[in-house]
C-alpha cells in the first residue's frame, strides 16, 4: 500500500519478498507519476521500501539524515529547480547511494550532462516496464545505464570533474546563472571554469567551445 501524500510523510511500498533493493529513494514532484512508478517498482520485488520526496531540499535531507537508502531515483525539473543540483549539495557527504536519473527529456546532451554530474543510469520516463527492471538490475550489479551511444567519458579528458559538469550544461543552452544554480556554485566560479575550458579547447565563445567539445568526444 502506498501513502498518498509527497514529502516527509514518506509514501512506501512494502512488497514480502525478493527485495533487490531495502530502500529507494524516488525524487519527483509528479505525485500521480511518483505512485505509479512505486506501484511497479513493488510489483517487480525491486525494492523493499520506496519514499517519494518532491524537492532537491527534501532529497538532501533524507540522504544526509535519514540514510539507509541504496538507490536514487532523480527527476531532472523539480518544480523549476534542477534536478542535478542534488549532486552538489551531496558533495562532501560520505555513503551516497548511486544516483539514477528519470526525466521526461532524453537527448543526447541531456543524458551526457546527467552521466557528467555523476549519476550512475539514466531513464526516460517513456521507458517500458521491462527497461525499468533492467536498469535497477543493471544498477544493483554496480553497473552504469545508459541509452545506447553514451560512451564513458575518456580518462584523458584534461578537465576536472566539475568542469564537465559545466561543459555539459552549457551544452544544454544553460546560462551562466543557471549552471551556478544547478551546481550549487557562484557565477563567479562558473566564469573561472569557463575560462579554464576555453583555454583547454583554444576556443573564443560557447559555440565554438560546444562544437569543438563534441568533436573530440567530450560531449
Amino acid at each position: 500500500m502506498i501513502a498518498t501524500t509527497l514529502g516527509s510523510g514518506a509514501p512506501s511500498v512494502m512488497p514480502s519478498t525478493g527485495w533487490l533493493f531495502e530502500q529507494v529513494l524516488l525524487v519527483d514532484d509528479h505525485a500521480l507519476f511518483a505512485q505509479g512508478l512505486a506501484v511497479i517498482i513493488q510489483q517487480e520485488s525491486l525494492a523493499n521500501k520506496v519514499v517519494i520526496v518532491p524537492s532537491v531540499e527534501a532529497a538532501t535531507d533524507s540522504l544526509v539524515h535519514r540514510r539507509g537508502f541504496d538507490l536514487v531515483l532523480l527527476d531532472l525539473t523539480l518544480d523549476g529547480e534542477a534536478g542535478l543540483s542534488l549532486f552538489a549539495r551531496l558533495s562532501g557527504h560520505d555513503g551516497v547511494p548511486p544516483v539514477v536519473i528519470i526525466s521526461s527529456s532524453d537527448d543526447e546532451c541531456t543524458v551526457r550532462a546527467a552521466r557528467a554530474a555523476g549519476a550512475r543510469g539514466f531513464l526516460a520516463k517513456s521507458a517500458s516496464r521491462a527497461a525499468l527492471v533492467r536498469m535497477m538490475r543493471a544498477v544493483g550489479q554496480g553497473q552504469g545505464y545508459f541509452p545506447g551511444g553514451v560512451t564513458p567519458l575518456d580518462a584523458d579528458v584534461p578537465l576536472t570533474p566539475r568542469q564537465l559538469d559545466v561543459l555539459s550544461l552549457l551544452a544544454q543552452g544553460f546560462p551562466n546563472k543557471r549552471i551556478s544554480q544547478s551546481l550549487d556554485l557562484t557565477e563567479h566560479t562558473v566564469k573561472t571554469h569557463l575560462k579554464a575550458i576555453f583555454t583547454h579547447l583554444a576556443v573564443h565563445n560557447r559555440t565554438e567551445c560546444v562544437n569543438k567539445a563534441r568533436r573530440l568526444g567530450w560531449l
